[in-house]
């Protein structure tokens, strides 16, 4: 019950904060951006910076019609000379190519949105952190690191739009063991600037999360649809069943 207290004065203090990461570094709350223009940006983003080294197995090309899109502008805007419209978004690289240039094969992310959902927060929340939380790095493989998740193997692909930064850290003594230091996380410094200003990488990266939560379970739209019809049935059908008994023991009476 302590806990539960004191984790809830600690939400209230930082609103702009969800959970900590697995590696310890805050999650900050996805924007809501499911709008169709939003999630064809994302869509576009993905098939861009994504498709490249991951698949989404479980999508296909053509179920972008849900977005808005025709399968001509998918056909012309979206595909790869080699896809079909009706065929698997797959990558073109192969496995054993993938782990030696990474260390590890790249996974899919047909569901990542709901694979990365937890107690540190939803999938959305740490899909929007990690992609704004990149880094220069030179003595990692890629050249890049990730403060959501220390020494990944996945380079910065959006590094272009975002720039260069580098991560700053201080060194401060550890409150529970004084012959202890701690190396703390202080902010990023911007090196080289990217094509997109922050707030617009912000944007675009919350399209990108957007389309990811949606690819999750492109249903969704419709099952909530369908759920609050269903809703407002049962309600008239309740509000009917109870007119009705009224009226039936009232003549009984």
């Amino acid at each position: 019950m302590y806990i539960a207290k004191k984790m809830i004065a600690v939400l209230a203090l930082v609103p702009g904060l969800v959970f900590a990461a697995e590696g310890g570094f805050p999650l900050e709350r996805a924007p809501d951006r499911h709008d169709i223009s939003s999630l064809q940006n994302g869509a576009k983003l993905f098939i861009n910076h994504c498709l490249n080294c991951h698949s989404a197995s479980a999508m296909r090309y053509n179920r972008l019609r849900d977005l808005g899109l025709t399968e001509k502008q998918i056909q012309d805007n979206l595909l790869f000379s080699q896809d079909k419209v009706g065929g698997m978004m797959t990558t073109a690289m192969r496995p054993d190519d993938a782990k030696t240039w990474f260390g590890a094969v790249p996974p899919d992310l047909s569901v990542i949105a709901r694979a990365k959902s937890s107690p540190s927060g939803t999938g959305a929340d740490y899909l929007y952190t990690y992609l704004r939380t990149f880094y220069k790095d030179d003595a990692r493989p890629t050249g890049w690191n990730n403060m959501v998740v220390p020494n990944v193997a996945m380079p910065h692909v959006m590094w272009h739009e975002q720039g260069i930064r580098q991560a700053k850290f201080t060194e401060e003594k550890d409150p529970h063991d004084a012959g202890k230091m701690i190396h703390k996380f202080a902010g990023f410094e911007q090196v080289a600037p990217g094509t997109m200003s922050s707030q617009e990488f912000d944007t675009a990266t919350a399209d990108l999360v957007a389309y990811l939560s949606w690819m999750a379970e492109p249903a969704q739209g419709q099952r909530k649809k369908l759920g609050v019809i269903v809703l407002i049935f049962l309600s008239i059908f309740a509000f009917l069943a109870w007119r009705l008994n009224e009226s039936y023991w009232k003549e009984v009476k």
